[in-house]
């Protein structure tokens, strides 16, 4: 095999300092776009490519951003995660992806992760312990996706309410003479399912209303569609609210091709996370939707402030809007 070139021998060929050559490839502008072309060309020319291992040895950094997530099938996390791992890269960061769904031991996967000496960690998932990932990421000074409070004061995290949101289309659909409400969960033990449904306790507790029926799902349409089959025959509901679109869109599906229901006028049909699926014309749901770029830029905030040392920990909230489709 042959043997590679290394910075020093091209920072020799190219009769400038082993920093200037780190500074080339590190997009720093304290050098000339020319002295920067130099350095590239004879790069290309002899095959260089720096070590990522060595420079994050010299730089303590490691430009790695571990992004802890449910599951990448989600179409809401991955509207998100595609917006961000392109601000990322933009950014020279690379993201390390740890799916926590399927994985029981997941603090295992996060100290896999945590072994990489990740620069940033950001933690979507609800399926792992707050206080393990702080623990695991404590050098990476763990950002939070939460939907409830974090005590720890030295911890970033962005909050996201639909506390207004809710209120704001139970009324309507109360409005329209809708009263018996069902809730659709996605799975027992999520905080942030738990979460979502208290906003509609509350805003259906203004209206001295309850909800009358609960089925657990899985996220997923086939379990919306299967589920609504079977509360819809079984009690006398005309308003449900799902834990996500997905299931959503399932209950739709299932409420109008299978049991002949006329939607809105006969059941109102809420969703939560304001998928672009959720928004075609066969679908058009009314949801909870958030702003998924201003979501993630909270993070990317977050980030910068981390990078210049200014973290003391700060709180970022990011309240949900209705978009109004033709379900509720």
């Amino acid at each position: 095999m042959n043997k590679r070139i290394t910075s020093k021998e091209i920072a020799k060929l190219a009769g400038v300092s082993s920093s200037t050559i780190s500074r080339a490839f590190s997009g720093d502008a304290r050098i000339s776009d020319r002295t920067r072309k130099r350095i590239m060309s004879i790069a290309k020319e002899h095959d260089y490519r720096p070590n990522a291992i060595a420079r994050s040895l010299n730089s303590q950094r490691s430009r790695l951003v571990a992004l802890v997530v449910n599951s990448i099938e989600n179409p809401c996390e991955g509207e998100q995660l595609q917006y961000l791992v392109q601000r990322l890269q933009e950014r020279e960061l690379l993201p390390i992806m740890i799916c926590c769904a399927g994985f029981d031991d997941r603090a295992h996967l996060m100290r896999m992760a945590s072994a990489y000496q990740v620069d940033h960690a950001v933690i979507f998932s609800d399926m792992v312990s707050m206080e393990d990932a702080i623990q695991i990421f404590r050098t990476a000074r763990p950002i939070m996706m939460s939907f409830e409070p974090i005590s720890d004061p030295g911890i970033s995290h962005v909050l996201a309410d639909g506390t207004k949101a809710a209120r704001e289309v139970v009324d309507k659909a109360v409005a329209s003479g809708h009263t018996r409400f069902a809730y659709l969960t996605g799975r027992n033990t999520s905080w942030i399912d738990k979460q979502r449904k208290n906003w509609f306790v509350q805003a259906l507790a203004a209206h001295g209303l309850t909800f009358v029926s609960e089925s657990h799902g899985d996220y997923s349409y086939e379990s919306g569609f299967k589920e609504a089959v079977v509360f819809l025959r079984r009690s006398a509901i005309d308003a449900v609210v799902c834990g996500n679109d997905v299931m959503a869109i399932g209950v739709r599906d299932a409420a109008t091709r299978v049991l002949g229901k006329r939607v809105p006028e006969e059941l109102a049909i809420i969703g939560q996370d304001g998928i672009k699926l959720a928004a075609w014309e066969s679908h058009d749901l009314t949801t909870l939707a958030l702003d998924n770029e201003a979501y993630m830029d909270a993070i990317l905030t977050f980030i910068e402030q981390q990078v210049e040392g200014h973290d003391q920990g700060a709180v970022f909230t990011q309240e949900y809007t209705v978009r109004w489709g033709s379900t509720c």
